[in-house]
């Protein structure tokens, strides 16, 4: 799966610094066939169809080289032993009660970093933390975050050392969400003191009307349950 990954990692770079050398609407055409090839190797590779991942994105690859060679087009490409030189643990971790576009570019912004290991915090936790009860259990929240294309695993936290897990999992980097309550210094230290040389790094934020759980919890009360005058 690694391997594959790194062919969609590959693409996307491609298809990021592609140039049209040529306005014939038909090589255009072409480029967005390629393209459809790399979604579908996404959406293969999410499922852990790694073979079907894999045949899809050499359809991309040859369609790109093709256009290439003619001169049509240019873009930069790398060996999979380069993009895998640079391939980094990243470990994310947060509630994910309710699934929103903020959470899914927190997640891509990590995937872009390397390969992803969301922590999911416990029931107990994140009652805690947000003052009041959560309503999804931990681990129907793991199986939702696990189905994101962006997250290789996604685990429980523990409830009494939340250090532990970053021991177990030894990331290269951290990559806190834009409004987790953590100082990346304080964190870095506590790591250092543990013997890890995990590197912390912080999320930007995505910016959207409901990009909160608790903007979204609150708009459904007031759809759905308006109080009485």
């Amino acid at each position: 799966m690694e391997r594959a990954d790194i062919y969609v990692r590959n693409l996307e770079e491609a298809f990021n610094s592609l140039r049209h050398l040529d306005s014939d609407e038909r090589v255009r055409e072409v480029v967005e066939l390629a393209r459809a090839y790399l979604r579908d190797s996404k959406y293969y590779l999410s499922r852990g169809d790694v073979l079907t991942s894999v045949a899809t994105s050499a359809y991309a690859e040859g369609l790109l080289d093709a256009l290439r060679l003619l001169g049509y087009i240019d873009f930069q490409w790398h060996r999979p032993s380069e993009v895998e030189k640079n391939y980094k643990k990243v470990l994310i971790a947060g509630t994910f009660e309710i699934l929103h576009p903020g959470h899914v570019y927190y997640m891509e912004q990590a995937w872009r970093l390397g390969r992803v290991t969301a922590v999911i915090s416990r029931d107990v936790n994140a009652a805690r933390i947000k003052g009041r009860n959560v309503i999804i259990p931990a681990e129907n929240r793991a199986r939702v975050v696990s189905s994101i294309y962006y997250v290789h695993k996604a685990r429980l936290g523990y409830e009494d050392d939340m250090l532990r897990v970053v021991e177990e999992e030894r990331p290269d980097v951290i990559l806190l969400g834009s409004n987790q309550p953590f100082k990346e210094a304080e964190l870095q230290e506590k790591l250092r003191r543990r013997g890890l040389e995990t590197q912390v790094l912080r999320a930007s934020p995505y910016d959207c009307e409901l990009c909160s759980t608790s903007k979204i919890i609150g708009r459904i009360l007031n759809e759905l349950c308006p109080r009485e005058l």
